[in-house]
């Protein structure tokens, strides 16, 4: 009855360790890549025809100017600035499709910092108020990148004005990548350590149920 209650618990206390122990070499699962938007159309100063961006054929550069306009990370400003101090304007217009969804105004060199103006009426219909927003130091670079003649600048490291960029390349930077592996490599430890604890508790519980047979 000891034997068979020894390999029992062998055989529990294997299976157990196998299994969480393929666990722990399990790939993290990664996080489904956001597609691009449908498109940008940008028009302002220097330009004799509105730029077309799609993703299909521009990608990267869709998703730059989008970020340049995405307001929830932009810090709203009171007061209107002063149009003398906006310098050159430079529509964008995001597309859903073909259709035309949303319309911003960014000023990239104005003073204090680029400026992004949001007006009251949309190409959506949809009700909303105009609003201005303090841009991203990095406004500018992104425009002239996208193909609005601007002289080249360099971006801020520290922040700045509505928040800063890095200078480090975009692609070179894969925050999801490292969080999943960051988070694979502890779900490893975790597991690991509570199969050892499992084994460590299954065998003293067998040593004592041996003791407690041999002793009556």
């Amino acid at each position: 009855m000891v034997r068979r209650m020894r390999r029992l618990a062998g055989v529990a206390i294997g299976g157990l360790a196998a299994l969480l122990l393929s666990f722990t070499l399990a790939e993290p699962v990664k996080a489904a890549p956001k597609a691009p938007p449908a498109g940008v159309d940008i028009s302002g100063d220097g330009l004799a025809e509105p730029l077309r961006l799609r993703a299909e054929s521009h990608p990267q550069h869709v998703v730059a100017v989008i970020e340049q306009v995405t307001l929830r990370a932009l810090v709203r400003q009171s007061g209107k600035p002063k149009a003398a101090d906006l310098g050159p304007k430079y529509t964008v217009v995001v597309l859903a499709g073909d259709v035309p969804k949303q319309t911003y105004d960014l000023y990239p060199e104005a003073v204090g910092g680029p400026r992004v103006f949001r007006p009251a009426k949309q190409p959506d219909s949809r009700k909303t108020t105009a609003a201005w927003f303090l841009g991203r130091v990095s406004m500018s670079e992104t425009l002239r990148t996208a193909g609005v003649p601007l002289e080249r600048t360099y971006e801020s490291v520290s922040g700045g004005v509505g928040g800063g960029e890095r200078i480090i390349p975009e692609d070179s930077l894969n925050p999801a990548e490292d969080i999943n592996e960051a988070f694979g490599e502890l779900r490893r430890l975790l597991l690991l350590n509570v199969a050892v604890m499992l084994v460590i508790t299954l065998g003293l519980a067998g040593i004592a149920l041996l003791i407690r047979r041999r002793t009556r």
